[in-house]
């Protein structure tokens, strides 16, 4: 039986010939690099696009770029993260480039494996999402590769951070619930101890900055901390936590959306209203906070805006800046139904 002929690769000297441009040409459009003319471009993608090229992985790696985006999330359960993952997929849109996500687990150490994972495949970029491993490591990945840091409060000169104002945003929350008239406050978030690092985490700076709002209004005996991940199942044990103690809270802030909802199955199961009988406010603003099922008061820190960004940081990166810059992304606050003046009774 006679046997097909395997058809022949295209390559990147077939598109330069059917462009009428020089491979050199052609691999600066495949890289996204500067002093490309429009017409280059779009002559050099229509060749492309008429001979079904793709680029060889291997080979790109062997000439020091794979045109891979790798991005770290701690957990793939969050509905904060598509935001991000939205607004760098935006910024990458019209570039060769594609993205390659890993989920960081539970601990440092499965972290750890899945930052290793990324950097053994070549990827020409690292975004880390809220990274739990000591700042030495981010170091040493941003030695090697472009990196990207997003969540965390601190200065590099080897990586660009994008943040939140998470002191503003925590702010915010508390405030508006003292100016419901809510004095019984009590907050689900950071767990010392639970993380390799502790300066300049998200969590940690979000429960600082409640208890301080507490304290300058006089509140310091009415601090409750349910310390809990951010995650559904935690901000449900901190929920019934916090409704154990005596006097209840009449309001309850929870450092993320995933925590609130935690806590609102919490608050269901315990035949209590929100916001008749505690109102409840979270931090993110996803899509399932704007549910009208739910309508859950949050602070809006703009994943989509911190994904562009960083995906912007990444490109310039990889392009040749070496200069450090940090973003950080101003909240602001979106109130709904889940938050409301106390009872009088309370």
């Amino acid at each position: 039986m006679a046997t097909r002929e395997r058809p022949r690769r295209v390559t990147i000297a077939d598109v330069a010939r059917h462009a009428g441009v020089s491979t050199t040409a052609v691999s600066k459009v495949l890289r996204s690099a500067y002093g490309v003319s429009p017409a280059m471009r779009e002559r050099v993608k229509a060749a492309i696009e008429e001979l079904g090229y793709r680029p060889h992985a291997a080979a790109r790696a062997m000439r020091g770029r794979t045109f891979t985006i790798g991005v770290l999330l701690p957990d793939l359960r969050n509905p904060f993260f598509p935001d991000i993952l939205d607004g760098l997929s935006e910024q990458l849109a019209g570039t060769d480039y594609q993205v390659i996500m890993v989920q960081g687990g539970p601990d440092v150490t499965a972290e750890t494996r899945a930052i290793d994972a990324l950097v053994d495949r070549q990827v020409d970029g690292i975004l880390m999402i809220a990274p739990r491993v000591r700042r030495v490591r981010l170091e040493d990945v941003a030695a090697q590769m472009p990196t990207v840091v997003l969540g965390l409060h601190e200065k590099s000169a080897l990586y660009d951070v994008v943040h939140d104002d998470d002191e503003l945003g925590a702010e915010l929350v508390v405030r508006h619930l003292i100016g419901l008239g809510h004095r019984r406050i009590a907050h689900i978030g950071y767990t010392p101890g639970s993380r390799e690092r502790a300066v300049g985490v998200l969590d940690a700076i979000r429960a600082e900055t409640y208890a301080r709002v507490m304290r300058e209004h006089g509140l310091q005996s009415q601090i409750a901390v349910a310390r809990a991940a951010y995650t559904e199942e935690a901000g449900y044990r901190g929920a019934r936590e916090l409704l154990e103690r005596s006097p209840r809270p009449t309001a309850i802030f929870a450092g993320a959306d995933l925590a609130a909802l935690g806590a609102l199955r919490a608050l269901h199961e315990a035949g209590l209203s929100v916001p008749a009988d505690v109102s409840l406010a979270g931090y993110d603003n996803t899509r399932l906070a704007a549910l009208s099922s739910i309508s859950l008061t949050s602070v809006d820190q703009d994943g989509a805006v911190m994904g562009r960004t960083a995906g912007r940081l990444l490109l310039e990166r990889i392009e040749g800046r070496t200069s450090s810059v940090r973003f950080s992304v101003t909240p602001s606050l979106v109130p709904r139904r889940s938050t409301g003046p106390p009872a009088p009774e309370a």
